[in-house]
């Protein structure tokens, strides 16, 4: 039973970290703690950027979850909390990887770039670099990105459709 717990806890856990993450990277890194954000949005004289220090974040609280996994009361909380601290570690270890190594080449995963769909999260992160507006989660970049055109396109279309049925401005006499 406890198995079955920490893999679905671990799943959830992991999926949830993505649009977390995403909303801290918009709404807290590019304004809150934009002084050393901006360092990840430079170019990088060093091996290690300011930025790098809010990456550690997460890490005590899934340390700990994980701990309290495997050292506290036996229960549920102690099995769902495992999993969470699973789940948030894998997600961190993932995000370093595609992130930090594929999308900024500080680690030796440039082969991960042949495949498809790593090569959009790619694409959709270096974007943002680009403008410093979106997308702000990773692993859903390219969806957030489609999702931003799509609404430009919309919104483009509405206005297009406007300006063909308004009256032209009469002459002032």
């Amino acid at each position: 039973m406890s198995v079955i717990v920490w893999i679905a806890t671990a799943c959830v856990a992991f999926a949830v970290m993505e649009p977390w993450a995403a909303l801290l990277h918009g709404r807290v890194w590019h304004a809150l703690l934009w002084r050393v954000h901006r360092s990840h949005h430079a170019m990088r004289p060093r091996r290690f950027e300011a930025n790098d220090a809010l990456s550690g974040l997460h890490a005590p609280l899934a340390i700990a979850l994980i701990l309290y996994g495997c050292r506290g009361d036996a229960g549920i909380w102690r099995d769902v909390a495992f999993g969470v601290g699973i789940g948030m570690s894998l997600f961190g270890v993932s995000y370093a990887v595609v992130h930090d190594g594929l999308v900024h080449g500080r680690l030796p995963v440039a082969a991960l770039g042949r495949l498809r769909y790593f090569a959009r999260v790619r694409d959709a992160h270096l974007a943002h670099h680009r403008g410093h507006g979106g997308p702000y989660g990773l692993f859903l970049g390219p969806w957030e990105k489609a999702q931003s055109r799509a609404s430009d396109e919309r919104g483009h279309a509405r206005l297009s459709r406007r300006s063909r049925h308004t009256r032209p401005a009469r002459p002032i006499a």
